[in-house]
């Protein structure tokens, strides 16, 4: 008990098998997201100082490849195709005795390194206790729904991701929780799969629930059994909402939380989500809701201060569901934990009524089909090519992914490349949905009088 294990795995029934053994075991749980590069993956399982990483077949080979940079690894276990020292899982299940007795753990224990995204271009590990991942789920009963033996939930998304939080008040009630097959979001799919196995629950990025609306699969299959469909991760543009209101019908629910306090900070439920109302009804589609049960939420200033009503500032909150600290970063952990308050580097509102309105989210960071992107970690790539003299990563609107990745390069004295040499480049360094969706070549990029890129200027060319 203590140690941590590393789970890479495309979703698959033993991805949740693995966290809930690590969880019955005294393990800390470090889900890892499939997509990304294989030098990524292996930071992560070297950072969590993981002493075990159990796979799926498809990334035998990639863990192999970077094994050098994994030391402190004793274990490795495979689902498929165990061979030299990949250990094969079920062999490993079958000889196992069955009288184990489950480890004692501590409410305060790790249960669960949540690896974000950092500015500095590395991931972060939220540190998620037991209580942290209980207070989650008796969230969820309290605000979101009761669930029971007869609630169904559907895993479309990455299990390391929210999707896999998602599985645990599922779980604790029984639910069942079916996974997709496909490794890919295919609306037909999962129209079908509604249909065949009366889904009631599931959650999405809003790309996914845009998607799903505009398929003219909706018409083809019975979904009506979907009562729950919670969506969060990113922003979701207005007239998308109301489209996905239309097609789908009234079983949408807004999630805003993050890796440091889980699913869970505020919510729309589904008496805000109307198609017709008054003024300040329908002004709550743009917002992310009101505070969950035991949650608080606050708005301050740049002294930490409180502000009123109306006023921008950045977004914290204390409760339960409060990340421990960030694994190993004490430093991170101090800036981001302050005065028994989580400052989640997002910029908001409150109104008189308590709902929240984000306005822009600090750091420059990008949201694109709901996975988080830094530009500073996309800016170090581009910037080891020798041809790359300066480089500004921004996001710019796309009506599929709700922002596209732009890359706006000045080139060195004297340098040729194109484009998509510098799109192949990034790709060979870090995870494919991170790279630039296009590169723009300027002479010189817009600085303020210390130097600083002017992003802001960019962004309004586009």
């Amino acid at each position: 008990p203590g140690d941590n294990v590393a789970v890479l795995q495309y979703n698959y029934p033993e991805t949740l098998e693995t966290i809930f053994a690590c969880f019955k075991a005294g393990y800390g749980a470090v889900p890892i997201n499939f997509r990304l590069h294989p030098k990524e993956c292996a930071y992560i399982i070297d950072h969590s100082q993981a002493r075990a990483v159990v796979l799926s077949a498809e990334f035998n080979q990639a863990v192999m490849d970077t094994r050098r940079d994994i030391p402190d690894v004793e274990h490795l276990i495979t689902l498929e195709d165990a061979a030299g020292e990949l250990r094969d899982y079920e062999e490993l299940l079958a000889a196992a005795s069955p009288n184990r007795e489950d480890a004692r753990v501590d409410p305060e224990q790790l249960a669960w390194l949540f690896y974000t995204s950092g500015t500095t271009g590395h991931p972060k590990g939220a540190m998620l206790t037991h209580r942290n991942l209980l207070a989650m789920t008796m969230n969820f009963f309290a605000d979101i729904s009761p669930l029971g033996p007869e609630d169904a939930v559907l895993h479309g998304a990455p299990l390391s991701h929210g999707s896999g939080m998602y599985a645990l008040p599922n779980i604790a009630k029984g639910a069942v929780n079916v996974i997709l097959e496909s490794k890919t979001f295919e609306p037909e799919l999962v129209f079908r799969t509604i249909e065949s196995q009366r889904i009631t629950n599931m959650f999405a990025a809003p790309t996914m629930v845009k998607r799903l609306a505009d398929s003219p699969a909706a018409d083809r299959y019975d979904h009506r059994s979907l009562r729950c469909l919670n969506y969060g991760g990113a922003p979701m543009y207005v007239e998308d909402l109301k489209q996905a209101m239309r097609v789908l019908g009234p079983c949408l629910v807004q999630l805003y939380g993050q890796g440091e306090a889980p699913m869970t900070i505020t919510g729309l439920p589904k008496r805000d989500h109307r198609l017709e109302g008054t003024e300040e009804q329908m002004r709550r589609l743009a917002s992310a809701g009101i505070a969950r049960t035991d949650v608080e939420v606050a708005v301050v200033d740049r002294e930490d201060r409180p502000l009123p009503v109306g006023r921008a500032g950045e977004i914290v909150t204390r409760s339960d569901l409060v990340m421990k600290g960030y694994w190993r970063n004490p430093r991170a952990t101090a800036e981001t934990l302050r005065n028994g308050w989580l400052h989640t580097g997002d910029v908001g509102s409150l109104d008189e009524n308590g709902y929240l309105f984000i306005m822009d989210r600090s750091k420059d960071m990008i949201i694109s089909g709901g996975e988080n992107i830094y530009p500073r970690e996309v800016e170090d790539v581009l910037l080891r090519h020798p041809a790359v003299h300066e480089a500004a990563v921004i996001g710019v609107p796309d009506p599929q992914w709700g922002e596209a990745i732009k890359a706006v390069v000045a080139l060195a004295p004297g340098r040729t490349i194109s484009g998509e040499e510098l799109i192949a480049f990034c790709k060979e360094n870090i995870a494919s949905y991170k790279k630039p969706k296009s590169v723009d070549f300027v002479d010189e990029l817009p600085k303020n009088n210390y130097g600083k890129i002017l992003k802001r200027e960019l962004r309004a060319r586009y």
